[in-house]
């Protein structure tokens, strides 16, 4: 990608190839200019696995309708809230990676309880996993039994039951 910004690849590919029939994304490393979802609009409807994975995000308020999607990866940004929006604009999601974030306060986390179809939610490496209560307190979505972090895989923090 080189020192082309995320918009401009996503922008070369829906122009390239037609957004409908887009089911992968992955915009891995490509730096957003803002903090925020960038170049991504409600034409990528059919998208099922997006990754924008250490692109500097702080916010995902602009993040279009994506009512496919079922993957989600953004790890390594610089998200500490506004995790509601996913619940609006991604209802479908059955896996979240949140890990490498600056979530810190379980409200947070509390917020994706809307997600119906949730089932792996990571949160390594996020500072809500060294909380005293993290674990016993971790609401509703963590009370559904699903999968939460790769670190409870090991015996290390983590939050609620695996399935």
């Amino acid at each position: 990608v080189g020192n082309t910004s995320r918009s401009e690849v996503i922008l070369t590919w829906s122009h390239t190839y037609r957004c409908l029939s887009i089911v992968e994304l992955v915009v891995d490393n490509s730096r957003s200019a803002d903090g925020e979802v960038e170049g991504l609009t409600d034409e990528f409807s059919t998208l099922e696995f997006l990754s924008m994975v250490n692109v500097g995000l702080n916010s995902l308020s602009k993040l279009p309708s994506l009512p496919k999607l079922r993957k989600l990866e953004l790890s390594d940004n610089n998200l500490s809230g506004s995790l509601e929006t996913l619940s609006e604009k991604c209802p479908n999601l059955t896996y979240l990676n949140l890990s490498g974030n600056k979530i810190k306060e379980l409200s947070n986390v509390e917020a994706l309880v809307n997600l119906k179809n949730l089932q792996s939610l990571d949160l390594f490496n996020c500072e809500i996993t060294s909380l005293d209560d993290y674990r016993e307190s971790g609401g509703e979505v963590v009370g559904r039994g699903f999968q939460v972090n790769r670190a409870d895989q090991v015996g290390r923090s983590g939050c609620g039951p695996q399935v």
